[in-house]
């Protein structure tokens, strides 16, 4: 079953792919849709029935025997990889079905389709590793997928653009990946992830030299790994290629933003929990760029004006909310809210897909408005991932130990929960920055509520006359989302993350004797339980005051705190000073090496030789061959003068 579920995406991207010329597009489209469903049912009958949740693997072959190397290509069977599983697999399939509505005016469908496919297998490569190299092989499989999606549209620069910027930040994150990887095989002898896991509180207590620094080696490999996890989980300053992504098709932004790349970071802390309990540098480390990941984000959201990149602002800032969660020691929570998140993202995602199908490819929303009575079931779609992500429920309010809310009402309030729980410095930043955050979380995503489908329209007649409905086939993953947002949360809160979330999880996630951060969660003071929900209210509040009742307000700010505004406008000026500090030396370096190096020397060398050297041989050498014999007869009577003379001299020395 396991083996199915990783290796039918390939197939199907396979032969869609090379053989869609002989199939048809609309069998490429539907043979890898079907294959998602087929995968996506697997993994729920083996998330249902926990088979595997005490740790199983599966072995398929070989992999690499090189010397002390020796590698299987094996299959974990765990509590992680399940819910990895369903969150790829479920998401997955019905981007495909979207896609099917939403590309059907492309004319390269099945290279899409093929595309969406390989993204899959190669994420479930990754969460399906027993080793590091397998799922490093992952790793780097949905970086070059994403670089192919998101410059699908390949005859744009923008899209161009964007997929390499992708793929080069995604490069440095991966570097620290790499050596971790390394560091590991060095120490440990194996890369297996039992091995590891075994040898973690050796790490603890060896050191490292570096640099003349002696470094602890848990601390150090933890740290490495979490670099990797920054860069393809677009954690502050390795953030910068996120919202360029949105110039692939949506699909893609929900795939890439819901559930596959930028999780694969959260997933790989969790899985390495039993070294990062060891690591408690790492996890200060974690815990407090995952705060200032979610606040920034949450800043820079407050402005955006295209759709697209106001939901991508909110994806990074709700990974911040996971590292944060993991790096207090609560994976378990930071795993629930990946496992949410995806389903109000992808809702997210692809209604604002349906907006612009509507709306005829109009990103702007200061160019919509209204569109509620054009709309309607898109609205409500829209309207259930809002109340998701911004943490809509009732307050200390539990049925049967369950709060009851929308999914991220749980999930995200459980994360501050543990924030302030873990009782330590980093801990209390990350509380008031995520409680802060959940504030403009809530303000920015009514916002785009508020100017998109609300109030007069600001959209051309033509355009908002013709704004219709999108197809069934759009929309009926925007139908089962919208349950995953509405009930995911309170269906699933007690496994994951309630009183007995220990025997769900296994030994999937490790938690040291000392870690009861999760259990001292569920005791915090009641002010601490209701602070995301009143910040949620005074979010929702001042949107609904700037944007429905007076909406005159947002310019009049923009205009009064003109430098604030420009600064969050321009994303706190990161591309600016990246362009300043790295591109621009490094455009520079190149330019001096080409012109300078590859030009003015070893051309000119090469140049010089041929046009001022050579000419001047060959004309002596035209001048000496005069055709005449006493010349070549006097030639050769000096040459054999000369070879006398020297073996005169040279006798003569012995």
């Amino acid at each position: 079953m396991y083996t199915a579920i990783l290796l039918l995406p390939l197939a199907g991207a396979v032969i869609a792919g090379f053989f869609h010329r002989f199939t048809g597009e609309k069998f490429a489209m539907y043979l890898t849709t079907g294959i998602l469903f087929f995968c996506a049912i697997l993994s729920w009958i083996a998330f249902l029935s926990g088979h595997g949740e005490h740790g199983d693997t599966v072995t398929l072959f070989t992999w690499i025997a090189s010397g002390d190397l020796a590698v299987d290509w094996a299959i974990r069977v765990d509590t992680l990889t399940h819910v990895m599983l369903v969150v790829v697999t479920s998401v997955s399939s019905l981007v495909h079905l979207y896609s099917i509505g939403y590309m059907d005016e492309d004319d390269a469908k099945p290279r899409f389709f093929a595309y969406l496919s390989f993204f899959t297998f190669a994420m479930l490569a990754l969460v399906t590793g027993d080793n590091l190299l397998q799922i490093f092989f992952g790793w780097e499989g949905v970086g070059v997928a994403s670089y192919l999606l998101i410059g699908f549209w390949f005859k744009k620069a923008s899209a161009n653009a964007a997929a390499i910027k992708a793929f080069v930040v995604n490069r440095v994150g991966d570097f620290g990946f790499l050596l971790g990887l390394f560091m590991v095989f060095w120490l440990v002898g194996s890369i297996e992830l039992d091995d590891v896991f075994a040898a973690a509180p050796a790490l603890a207590e060896q050191t490292v030299g570096f640099l003349g620094m002696e470094l602890n080696a848990a601390e150090t490999i933890a740290t490495l790994l979490f670099i990797g996890a920054m860069g393809k989980s677009a954690q502050l300053f390795l953030h910068t290629w996120l919202p360029d992504a949105m110039e692939g098709p949506t699909p893609v932004s929900a795939l890439i933003h819901a559930a596959t790349m930028v999780t694969a970071g959260v997933f790989l802390v969790c899985r390495m929990s039993p070294v990062m309990e060891y690591a408690p540098d790492a996890l200060f480390l974690v815990t407090v760029v995952g705060a200032s990941t979610a606040f920034f984000a949450a800043t820079v959201g407050l402005v955006q004006n295209d759709i697209k990149r106001v939901i991508a602002y909110s994806t990074c800032s709700q990974l911040g909310y996971m590292f944060a969660a993991a790096g207090v020691g609560a994976y378990e929570a930071a795993m629930f809210h990946l496992f949410t998140h995806a389903f109000f993202k992808a809702l997210l995602f692809l209604g604002a897909g349906s907006v612009i199908h509507a709306m005829h490819h109009e990103q702007d929303m200061r160019k919509m408005g209204g569109l509620k009575a054009k709309i309607p079931v898109t609205y409500a779609m829209m309207l259930a991932g809002t109340l998701a992500i911004t943490g809509v429920g009732v307050p200390l309010l539990t049925i049967l130990s369950t709060p009851i809310g929308f999914a991220g009402f749980l999930s995200k309030d459980v994360i501050v929960e543990t924030t302030f729980a873990a009782h330590s410095s980093a801990g209390m930043y990350a509380f008031w920055l995520l409680v802060a955050s959940a504030c403009m979380t809530s303000f920015y995503s009514w916002r785009l509520i508020f100017m998109t489908f609300h109030g007069e329209t600001r959209a051309d007649h033509h355009t908002y006359d013709h704004a219709h409905e999108s197809p069934n086939v759009m929309m009926i993953p925007l139908y089962v989302l919208a349950a995953g947002a509405v009930l995911a949360g309170m269906f699933w809160y007690p496994e994951f993350v309630g009183h007995h979330e220990g025997a769900f999880w296994g030994p999937s996630i490790f938690n040291s004797a000392d870690n009861h951060v999760l259990h001292d969660a569920h005791d915090v003071p009641v002010w601490v339980k209701v602070s995301p929900f009143i910040a949620m209210l005074v979010g929702l509040g001042t949107a609904w005051l700037m944007y429905i009742r007076a909406p005159h307000l947002p310019a009049e700010l923009a205009e009064r705190h003109q430098p604030l505004y420009q600064f969050l406008l321009n994303k706190w000026y990161f591309d600016e000073i990246y362009d300043f500090l790295l591109v621009r030396p490094a455009k520079w370096i190149g330019y001096t090496l080409w012109k300078k190096g590859d030009g003015g020397t070893i051309d000119g060398i090469i140049n010089g030789i041929a046009f001022s050297i050579i000419p001047r041989l060959t004309r002596f050498a035209g001048r000496v061959q005069s055709g005449f014999v006493f010349h070549y007869a006097f030639a050769m009577l000096i040459g054999v003068s000369l070879l006398i003379t020297w073996f005169a001299i040279s006798g003569g020395a012995h």
